[in-house]
């Protein structure tokens, strides 16, 4: 075997064992009965800028220090099980913001734990493997590989991870049925509707049981119907436990979120807080209360109970 590609494997595992050892020192290992879990996203003094001089631009820079007027940084914690929408316009900073929460760019200056884990101590191997275990990516153009069935691509994610071929196609085929796809399986993108395409997505972001799904304007592409459907599986997708952080410019679809940031400017503007981090989120809270309130009426939660 080559000298170079002894090396690139060797590396390889490396990565994967590095990752391997901050997962099992990581916060919820050992940790003593009833004390509170750490946040899934904690971040400290993150700033994003580009260029140098007058000429910089601050992507992301939080509040300004009163003394030197310099950027402070964005600081939060997003706990686990909550569901938080991210809102802002156009050169917000809510897609710079994004990227570094998705391991997809880094910061300046600051630091971000993700799951416990200090990303900013990972090589580029280890961050493609923190992408592949921790974070589920759902993308406003569905990013579906074309002439490929909804079944490979929801196992794409568990491939590259080096899960067994039957354990994948177990795993993803219970993903599509989560979503109401499991009679879909066989078909290719060009054979779903819009709001189907959207659902695989879904499907392929949760089938790696990620820390925290990431949404980037997942309705963006939608038509009204197709827009209810797939909110309606991510709060079902909530309300089971899982973390959901949301970008979005609709108020429609930040309804849906426990939790509301607005972002102008690289700045925190406002933080609202619309429901507790445990239970089910606004919009299906109401659902499941009216529907508790007629008679003979049950709610179910979709994915069901952990």
């Amino acid at each position: 075997m080559a000298r170079g590609t002894r090396g690139r494997r060797s590396r390889a595992a490396a990565a994967a064992d590095a990752l391997a050892g901050l997962e099992e020192s990581g916060p919820h290992e050992g940790r003593p009965a009833g004390q509170p879990t750490p946040p899934v996203i904690q971040v400290r003094r993150l700033t994003k800028s580009y260029g140098h001089g007058d000429a910089t631009v601050h992507a992301l820079r939080g509040p300004s220090d009163p003394e030197t007027g310099e950027p402070m940084g964005v600081s939060l914690d997003i706990e686990q099980g909550d569901f938080v929408a991210v809102m802002g316009s156009s050169g917000s900073g809510k897609s710079t913001l994004m990227n570094i929460l998705g391991c997809l760019d880094v910061p300046t200056a600051g630091r971000y734990l993700l799951d416990g884990i200090d990303v900013g101590h990972l090589d580029e191997q280890q961050l493609s493997l923190v992408r592949n275990r921790k974070i589920g990516f759902i993308f406003q153009s569905f990013n579906l590989v074309p002439r490929t069935t909804a079944l490979a691509q929801v196992e794409l994610p568990l491939a590259y991870a080096g899960v067994r071929a039957a354990e994948r196609r177990k795993r993803a085929l219970a993903a599509l049925a989560l979503v109401g796809l499991g009679d879909r399986a066989d078909h290719k993108p060009n054979e779903l509707s819009g709001g189907q395409q959207q659902r695989v997505a879904v499907a392929r972001s949760l089938v790696t049981a990620p820390a925290m799904l990431l949404a980037d304007e997942p309705t963006g592409n939608l038509d009204t119907r197709s827009t209810s459907e797939v909110l309606a599986i991510i709060d079902g997708l909530n309300a089971t436990g899982r973390t959901v952080v949301l970008i979005t410019h609709e108020d429609e679809v930040a309804a849906h979120a426990k939790r509301v940031l607005r972002l102008v400017d690289g700045q925190v503007i406002s933080d609202v807080r619309q429901g507790p981090v445990a239970g089910p989120p606004p919009v299906l809270a109401a659902q499941l209360a009216g529907a508790h309130q007629s008679p003979g009426g049950q709610g179910e939660l979709i994915g069901g109970r952990r």
